[in-house]
């Protein structure tokens, strides 16, 4: 990705999966699906790495979304046998200013699934979001702005209906986005 990204760039990085938090210093990790949530350090990818390397990139803009959870509660996470579930994780720092991140929960959330389909609640919406703005007269593109404000009332609503508080997450938050909610978007043709 380093050697194709330009200043012109528009990077979106998607994952939905397992994620993991390391129960010693409540770091959070991409787990793979054969991953060890015993062994993160060794058998999964941590946020701090990939956020670290995503904001060296000389992009215009990064969009970062992940359908996962890191609380260690169930759902989209994993825990280490024998270890007990965390309060709260810490959600390592963007490093760019060119790099928004959206979650599908709070640090201390669990991730649910859409009750008639086979995907996370945020990444349902998402998809939804997406094929609205391809659908609309927009030439195709969504800001993340945009996509935000409808996928998480609809995450919430539905995770509701479902007894569970899920509360998607936007760093840098929405009202501190400014240009780069403008200027990160994606082209849908």
């Amino acid at each position: 990705l380093k050697n194709r990204v330009t200043a012109k760039s528009r990077v979106f990085v998607y994952y939905a999966g397992h994620g993991a938090p390391n129960p010693a210093t409540g770091e959070g990790f991409l787990v793979p699906f054969d991953g060890d949530p015993s062994y993160t350090a060794e058998t999964a990818f941590p946020l701090k790495r990939l956020y670290d390397s995503l904001g060296e990139l000389p992009a215009r803009s990064v969009l970062v979304a992940i359908d996962s959870c890191f609380s260690g509660r169930g759902g989209r996470s994993l825990l280490a046998k024998g270890a007990r579930p965390l309060v709260s994780v810490k959600s390592p720092p963007i490093s760019s200013a060119n790099t928004v991140v959206m979650t599908g929960t709070g640090g201390d959330q669990i991730s649910t699934s859409h009750p008639d389909e086979e995907h996370g609640l945020m990444t349902y919406f998402l998809l939804k979001g997406l094929h609205g703005a391809a659908d609309a007269d927009k030439d195709g593109k969504v800001t993340t702005k945009e996509l935000f404000s409808f996928l998480a009332p609809e995450v919430e609503r539905t995770a509701r209906r479902q007894n569970v508080e899920q509360t998607p997450s936007l760093s840098p938050a929405l009202d501190r986005i400014g240009e780069r909610g403008e200027e990160s978007w994606i082209r849908l043709r």
